[in-house]
Parts: C-alpha cells; structure tokens; sequence
C-alpha cells in the first residue's frame, strides 16, 4: 500500500479484543491503535464500523439552553418540544436559517423559500436531497407539495411507502422496503441491496436486478414498468441517502430553528460562543443578529459573563473570556466578586476587590483595549496606557494602589485606627491625554477581539459603498458567477506585496477587506506602476474592474482592475449631483428653514436637485438651480436620513 489513512470518525468495535480479528498498529504522529485491513474489510471478519461524528451544534444547544434558564428562568428540553411550531416553520420557510445545522446555504435558503416547509418531514427530505444528484429533484419535490404537479406512482402499492415525499423517492429504506413489497426480497436481501447501492458494487447490483425482475414477474407486474423502476434505482445508487441519517439531522436542524426562532437572543449568543474563532463566521453571524433586531455589545466588566450572554435589554454581550490575553480564571474570578457584592463602582472599586495576582496587568490592558472598562465612562481606552511623571502607566499604578490598598485592608483589621489605618489611600489620577484616533482605537480593538466590534472602519464611507459597489468581497469568492460583468467593490488595503518577475517587469497585489471578507488583487507592468500609489496599508479603496478569462490561459479567470479610487475622494470625483425626494404635504416652515440651512453651512461643488412627488395624484415635478451647490459630509448625510419627509438619491 503507498499510504494510509485514518478516517475522521471511524471506530472499530469487536466482541473480544480486537487482536485476534485483524492486525494493529499504531497511527502516524498519534498514539492511537489503527487497523491495517482496509475499512471496508473490517466486517468480513467479523467487526462492525461505526462513525461518531462531533457536532460542534450540540454544544451550541447545550448553551443556548444555558442561556434561556439565565435570563427567562425557563427549562427547555429539545428531546419533548413540539414538532409543529408555527414560529419554527416560518423561519425555515422565510430562509431565514443562518446559524441552523445543515440549512444555511444560501441555495438551501432558496429551496424552503419555495417549499415553505410545514412538517418535519420536509425537513428530513430536503436534508436528503440537497446535494448532487438528487437536487434536480427539488424543483419537482417543491411541485408536487403544493400541488401544481399530479403525483403518480408506477405501480399503486408503491404510494404507501414514497407518500411523504410525493412519490419521488429519495431514501435507501424506500428501495429497501419496495424490494420487499414488489420482489419479494427477504430483509436480507434488502439490506444487500442497500449496500451495493451504497458502495456503487456494479456486480453485486446486477445479481439483484435478475433476482428483482423474477420476482416482480410472480407477483404479475409488467415486465416495462419493472425495468424503468429499476433504471431510476440505478440512478439513484449514486446519490443514496439513508432516511435514519437525514431524520437525525433533520431533527437537530430542527431543535436549532426552534430555539432560533422562540429565543433568538439566547441562541445567537450560544451560536456567537462557540465561533468567536472563526472571523468569518463571526462576522456573518453578527450581521445576523442585526438583522433579527439585536444589537452584539462589546464586553463589559460590569455585564459580561465568559461567553456570549443576554443582557436585560434583551441584546447580546460579548464575553469577557474571548478577548485574547486574559485568562479564563481571572474572568471567573472577576465575575465571581461581581455577583458577590455588586457591580464595580468605578475602576478604583475594581481593583480594590479583585485578585490582583489573577487579573493582572496584562489582563487589564486587554480588557481596556476591548472596551470591557468603557462602562468608566470618565476614563477614556488612552488614558490606561497614559504615563505619568515617573513613567508608569495609569494600569501600573492602578496596580499598585489595588495592592496597597488590600494590604493597608488587612492590616486595619488588627489596628486600633480603623478601616484605612490612620491615614487615606491616595487615588492615581490618569494623565490628560487625547483619546486614540478612531482607526487606532478600532485597530487595538481588533487585536484583542479579532474584529471590528464597536464599529468598522468602512462606517465612514456607508454612502459610497451603498452608491457605487455591486458585489462584496465574499462574492469574488466564486469569481465565475460573474464571468464577462463590470464589478465594483470597496474596502480597505490590509496587505501590500511587490516585486519584479522573471521577465524584468513590476508586479504588485493588495489585499482588500470589507464587512464581508477579503480579496486579494493582482497588478502586472504597466497596470501596476499606474496604480501604485494606492498599494498603502490602511487606505480605503473603491476597485472597479471587469471578471474575464485570463488572456494566454483562458482556464483561468481573472478579476481585471479598471480603475482605482479613493473612498474619500468618492464623493466629489464620482457623485455629480444630490435629488432630494420630498412630499408636498410634508412641506412646512420649518422643513423650508431645515433646507435653507442645510443650504447654507454646506456649500461645495455637488448639485442640489429636488423632485417633488404627489402620491395621491402621482404626479412628480422635478426642479434645480443652476448656483445651488453643497458639499457632501457625513453630518449633511446624516440629517438627510434622520429627517422625516425627505429621501435623497446621489447620482
């Protein structure tokens, strides 16, 4: 044999040991006993094969169930809920099904869109069939259970066995049980069948297509209607799935989306938990959660537990144990002291209560970089790290007086002077210094939690991005669904590389991330020296290109930048004029005073238009001046969205 392998979830089972079956040895860089028979030879001498597969989605149960007797009170017991919840069936029949075990895909979302599933065992089918193979199937499947195409059964004894899933079929027991109904099969038999389809044996298939066909022919079935049965099985073989497997998940999925849809702050807290190292995940499930009306709040040492939890307000904290560089124990040591004796009054009374020897400095650090000590509000995230005369920083010092004043706390104890021993402890102020710049501050922030939390860097340019991209990041991903199409994405450089080729010519690529994911971009000669004055870490670009077939390897696509812009400079290269959308009957005194305002303190280059619009008669007067000019800014963008009775469009 050139290799061996160890399967994922394999595990031998035997009735003695097992080195009177088979021959063991030791798997490479484990420790573990391996068998050096093949898998699918375990079994002829007498052993059985079993996988047990790890769901991490159990886990997420197990802590959403956690969650739910927190903050409700409530205990839930997924093995007797009801199998027929409303809420459940319309989350999966919206698609709304991030986070749910086996049914985020966003073609799966498609599908129960369509089917608008109302029973579990849509569910377990869908689980079945999507896939390759038997997803083209799925159209038919979704016809059949709302009616718009008749149901037929070649052979009417097979209606009571492919009833649930309208006489298609789609699970290895239907074969099994059909063999039996029409054929005569014993168990078996059946069973063998099952097999041979599973493992695609051709041989074995054909030993059980004769013994099918005799015995259809006893039971007086015509030999035509036999032989398509057949063929469909055939091309079924490929694609075999066992319903006891499909049920099994279709359950969990099940449990999931229950739990999703009657306590969707638990859930997702639970979902957040036990992705928090997986950035992509993370980011995706956050927006989730934004969807579903949530709010995903930074940690706070007054509020947060070590994972993901639900605070009062019904939103999601952060927890304190996924900041990276603070230790498990010292936040169940902190949490502790917490629930003892109340929140944390200012950061003096922390340090004053806590072991300082547990939480220590560099836990305190990360904690202040994260914002888990914002909750202080009259301490600004620099002023920890500020330095004072002698060069400490204001950590440092918190340090010291926590000690000392636990020292001079034990002490007193024994003293005739009382709690502070005869004299007060003397408070460390921080040193005056202005706050990190937005970008560094969510930089740091980064660091600690591994995304952006408070807010993105990419915040600031909302209106571009909304204006001006059609894909994100994540969708270049599958650059082929957009073959011989103009693409614009935004984001920000993360990474920059250079060099010269082989040939003597320059070549660059930049690596660009958004809200979604990141993508690297690829520059050769010419198209580089043009654009390298953008390859800067931390600059914000709008990339417009088009997705086309390399030109000398046409196997290969390629994402072909155009041109490059910078997100700051958006607004006044590339948006020429603003419309203001406005209902006569939301035209007042105090709307015309807003306008002339708004006029007034933010005069530019950009064109003011306005397009008056009657609803009720659907009539629309579209007006402009010829010297009405502003200057688009965030404060000017966001009286436009905060004011009632305008909608603008940048064109």
């Amino acid at each position: 044999m050139r290799q061996t392998g160890v399967h994922a979830c394999g595990i031998i089972i035997g009735k003695d040991s097992l080195d009177n079956y088979i021959p063991l040895c030791t798997a490479k860089d484990t420790d573990l006993y391996a068998t050096q028979y093949d898998g699918s030879h375990v079994e002829s001498v007498g052993l059985l094969k079993m996988d047990f597969l790890g769901l991490k989605t159990l886990s997420i149960i197990k802590d959403a169930i956690d969650n739910i007797k927190k903050s409700n009170g409530i205990d839930i017991n997924v093995d007797t809920l009801p199998l027929d919840d409303k809420k459940t069936f319309e989350l999966f029949g919206n698609g709304e099904t991030t986070g749910i075990f086996q049914f985020e895909s966003t073609g799966m979302k498609r599908y129960l869109r369509d089917l608008e599933p109302n029973r579990l065992e849509d569910l377990v089918a869908m689980n079945a069939l999507y896939r390759p193979g038997p997803m083209e199937y799925i159209p038919k499947f979704i016809r059949r259970k709302h009616g718009s195409e008749k149901i037929d059964y070649p052979i009417p004894v097979m209606e009571k066995y492919l009833d649930d899933t309208y006489g298609i079929t789609v699970y290895q027991e239907q074969v099994m049980l059909l063999s039996q109904e029409l054929a005569g099969f014993t168990k078996g038999e059946a069973d063998s069948l099952r097999k041979a389809m599973g493992k695609k044996k051709r041989s074995i298939m054909d030993e059980m297509k004769l013994k099918f066909q005799e015995g259809c022919s006893k039971n007086g079935y015509d030999v035509e209607i036999v032989n398509k049965i057949w063929s469909d099985w055939e091309a079924f073989a490929q694609y075999a799935f066992n319903k006891s497997h499909s049920t099994c998940y279709a359950l969990i999925a099940y449990q999931t989306g229950y739990l999703k849809a009657n306590y969707p702050a638990e859930y997702m807290a639970a979902v957040l938990s036990r992705n928090i190292s997986d950035i992509k995940k993370i980011t995706t499930f956050m927006d989730e959660t934004r969807r579903m009306g949530m709010e995903v709040l930074g940690p706070d040492v007054n509020e947060s537990n070590v994972k993901f939890t639900v605070n009062k307000d019904g939103n999601i904290r952060f927890g304190l144990g996924a900041i990276k560089g603070v230790g498990e124990s010292a936040v169940l040591q902190l949490i502790e002291e917490r629930e003892k004796n109340g929140l944390y009054k200012n950061i003096y009374d922390l340090v004053e209560r806590v072991n300082l020897n547990s939480l220590n400095k560099k836990n305190l650090e990360a904690m202040a970089v994260a914002g888990a000590l914002d909750c202080f509000q009259d301490i600004t995230r620099a002023q920890y790290f500020s330095l004072d005369t002698k060069g400490s920083s204001f950590i440092e010092s918190l340090i010291r007086y926590g000690n000392n004043s636990k020292t001079v706390k034990s002490s007193s104890q024994q003293s005739l002077f009382g709690e502070t021993g005869g004299f007060d402890m003397i408070k460390p102020e921080p040193a005056s210094c202005p706050d990190w710049p937005k970008l560094e501050k969510l930089n740091r922030e980064k660091e600690v939690i591994g995304i952006y939390l408070s807010s993105h860097p990419l915040d600031d340019f909302k209106l571009e991005i909304n204006t001006f991209t059609t894909a994100t990041l994540t969708d270049l991903q599958n650059l082929r669904e957009y073959l011989d199409r103009d693409v614009t994405v935004a984001g920000m450089v993360t990474d920059i590389k250079t060099g010269i080729g082989k040939n003597g010519k320059p070549y660059g690529s930049f690596t660009l991330q958004d809200y979604s994911d990141s993508f690297r971009f690829m520059l050769f000669d010419k198209d580089y020296i043009e654009n390298s004055k953008f390859f800067i870490v931390g600059y914000y670009l709008l990339v417009k290109g088009r997705v086309q077939k390399r030109k000398y390897k046409e196997e290969e696509i390629e994402f072909k930048i155009k041109t490059i812009n910078l997100l700051s400079s958006v607004k006044d290269e590339l948006i020429k004029s603003v419309t203001l959308k406005i209902d006569p009957e939301n035209i007042d005194n105090e709307m015309i005073k807003d306008l002339k305002n708004l006029v007034n303190e933010h005069k530019g280059e950009t064109e003011l238009k306005f397009l008056f619009l009657d609803s009720n008669d659907k009539i629309s007067l579209p007006m402009f001046s010829r010297t009405l000019r502003i200057r688009l800014n965030n404060e000017l963008l966001a009286f436009l969205e905060d004011h009632p009775g305008i909608e603008f469009k940048v064109n």
